[in-house]
C-alpha cells in the first residue's frame, strides 16, 4: 500500500483517522499499531513475521542493556542488537549482490557458479533497521530511557507514516511522544498536518509522476541514441523527479504524523539551492545525514584525529551511504562520488569558491549533483559513464526526444519551485506553507481552498493514472 494509491487515500487513511480521533486516548497507540500492522502486511505480508520477531528480540536485548550495571555486559548486549539488525539488512539487501559478484569472479577463473535462491527485499528494511539501531544505541548511551511496553516499541518501529521510506526517526527525537502526545493533539496540528499531506501528495502526483514518464523513456534508450539535449533534459527531469517524489513522501509522512500528534523531523530543506556539496547534504535527506553523523562519523573519530583521518572518515561515511541506498555498484559509485566532493569542500572549495559569488556556486553544485544522479538512476556503471559522455557531446547535438507540452510545463514548475528559496519572496512563501504553527482566519480559508483544489487534482490523477511507487521504496 502506498500513500498515492486510491485504497490508501479513499479507504485506509479516512477510516484510520476516524477511528483514531474517536477512541479514548488510552487506546490510540493500539489503533495506530494495528493500522501499521495492516499497512505493512498489505504490501509485504511474508516479512511481517520477520519484522515482528526482530522487534521482539531487540526489545529484550535493549532491556538487558538498560538493566545491566556491568559495562562489559551492556556492550555485549549492544553488540548483539547491532549484529541482529546489520545481519538482517546484510542478508536481505546485500546477499544477492555479493553472490552475483562472487559468481562473476568464479566465472572469470572458469569455475562453476554458486547456486543461490534469490532473496526478496522487504519493503523499508533500510529505514526501520536504522531506527531499531538508534533505539539500542540511544539506550546504551543513556540518552533516553527504554520503553516499558513491547507494543510501544513496535509502534515506534512500525508507525506506518514513516515506516517505508522515512524520515528516519531516531528514538531520542520522539521517545516522549510514544507514550504522551497530548501537547501535540491540537486542532491546528490536525489541520496543518492535513495541509502538509496534500502538499506532499501534489508533489508526487502532479510533478514527480509526470516527469517519471519522460525519465523512463530516456533511460530506456541505448546511450548511443541519446543526444546532448535529450541527455540534459533527461537528467534534469530525474533530478526534479527524485526530489519531488522523495520530499513528497516525507511531507505526507510528516503531515500524517502531525495529524495524530507526532512531530517527525524535517527531511528536506530546499537542497538544490545549496552552494556546495557539503551544504547539499545538510539539506537533502537530512535524517540520514544526521544519523550517519551521530552513529558512524563521530564513532569513527570524526574530525578529532587530524585532517587526513577526517577526510577518510568522511569518505567512508559517504561510501557506506551509497551502499545503504542500494546493493549495486552504481550506488557505491554515487556515494564515493559525493564523498570525493565533500572532501574537496573541506580541503579547498569552501574557501576558494567564495570569490565567485552565490549564484555560480549554486549552479556548479547543481551540475555536480545532477551528474551524481546519473549514477543513481543508471543500471550499470558503464551506462552511467556513457550517459555523462552524452551530456558533454559525445553523441553530438540532436533535438530532444519525447518532449510534449505537459512535460515542459511540469519541468518548468518543478525548477521554479526548487530554486524558489533563493529569493526573499520565495523564502517567505516557503515559511508560510511549511513553518507556520497556525494561521489566522483569512489565511486558513486561503490555504484550505488551495489544498482542496490540489487534493482534487491529485485524486483525479490517482484514479486515472497507472501505479507508480515512490523511488525510495526500493531502498
Amino acid at each position: 500500500m502506498v500513500f498515492s494509491s486510491s485504497i490508501f487515500l479513499f479507504w485506509f487513511l479516512p477510516i484510520f483517522l476516524g477511528v483514531y480521533f474517536l477512541v479514548d486516548r488510552r487506546y490510540k497507540n493500539a489503533v495506530a499499531l494495528l493500522a501499521s500492522l495492516l499497512f505493512y502486511g498489505f504490501g509485504s505480508p511474508k516479512f511481517l513475521i520477520v519484522l515482528l520477531l526482530s522487534i521482539t528480540i531487540d526489545f529484550f536485548l535493549v532491556r538487558q542493556i538498560d538493566k545491566s550495571t556491568d559495562e562489559k555486559r551492556r556492550k555485549l548486549f549492544l553488540v548483539f542488537s547491532v549484529i541482529l539488525n546489520i545481519g538482517l539488512l546484510a542478508y536481505f539487501k546485500y546477499a544477492n549482490f555479493f553472490i552475483d559478484n562472487f559468481n562473476a569472479i568464479l566465472a572469470a577463473f572458469g569455475t562453476a557458479p554458486v547456486r543461490w535462491t534469490k532473496v526478496v527485499l522487504p519493503i523499508g528494511i533500510s529505514f526501520f533497521t536504522f531506527q531499531k539501531m538508534s533505539y539500542s544505541i540511544d539506550v546504551y548511551r543513556k540518552t533516553s530511557a527504554p520503553l516499558k511496553s513491547i507494543a510501544d516499541y513496535a509502534l515506534f518501529i512500525m508507525l506506518f507514516p514513516q515506516l517505508i521510506a522515512g524520515p528516519i526517526v531516531r528514538y531520542n527525537e520522539i521517545a516522549e511522544q510514544i507514550t504522551d502526545r497530548s501537547a501535540n493533539e491540537t486542532a491546528d496540528n490536525r489541520i496543518l498536518g492535513f495541509y502538509r499531506f496534500v502538499i506532499g501528495l501534489s508533489k508526487k502526483m502532479l510533478i514527480a509522476n509526470i516527469l517519471a514518464e519522460y525519465v523512463d523513456q530516456v533511460f530506456a534508450l541505448p546511450t548511443t541514441e541519446i543526444g546532448l539535449s535529450t541527455a540534459w533534459l533527461g537528467i534534469l527531469a530525474y533530478t526534479m523527479q527524485i526530489y519531488f517524489d522523495f520530499s513528497g513522501y516525507s511531507d505526507m509522512a510528516i503531515g500524517i504524523g502531525r495529524m495524530i500528534g507526532f512531530k517527525f523531523p524535517e527531511n528536506f530543506n530546499n537542497p538544490y539551492i545549496s552552494q556546495s556539496v557539503s551544504e547539499f547534504w545538510k539539506r537533502w535527506h537530512i535524517t540520514l545525514g544526521s544519523w550517519m553523523m551521530d552513529y558512524l562519523y563521530i564513532p569513527l573519530g570524526g574530525n578529532r584525529k587530524g585532517k587526513r583521518r577526517t577526510y577518510l572518515n568522511l569518505w567512508i561515511v559517504f561510501f557506506l551511504s551509497g551502499l545503504w541506498h542500494g546493493a549495486a555498484w552504481t550506488f557505491v559509485a554515487w556515494g564515493a562520488f559525493h564523498g570525493l566532493f565533500i572532501v574537496m569542500d573541506k580541503m579547498f572549495w569552501l574557501k576558494t569558491s567564495k570569490k565567485i559569488g552565490k549564484i555560480p556556486r549554486v549552479l556548479i553544485t547543481f551540475v555536480i549533483v545532477m551528474i551524481g544522479w546519473v549514477m543513481f538512476r543508471a543500471d550499470t556503471i558503464g551506462y552511467a559513464v556513457q550517459y555523462v559522455g552524452a551530456m558533454f557531446g559525445a553523441n553530438g547535438s540532436t533535438p530532444a526526444l519525447f518532449v510534449n507540452n505537459q512535460f515542459v510545463f511540469t519541468l518548468i514548475i518543478a525548477v521554479l519551485f526548487s530554486f524558489f528559496g533563493l529569493t526573499k519572496a520565495g523564502d517567505k512563501a516557503l515559511d508560510f506553507f511549511f513553518d507556520r504553527k497556525s494561521y489566522n482566519a483569512k489565511q486558513y480559508i486561503f490555504v484550505g481552498l488551495l489544498m482542496i483544489v490540489l487534493l482534487i487534482l491529485s485524486a483525479s490523477f490517482i484514479l486515472k493514472g497507472s501505479f507508480n511507487p515512490f523511488i525510495y521504496f526500493r531502498f
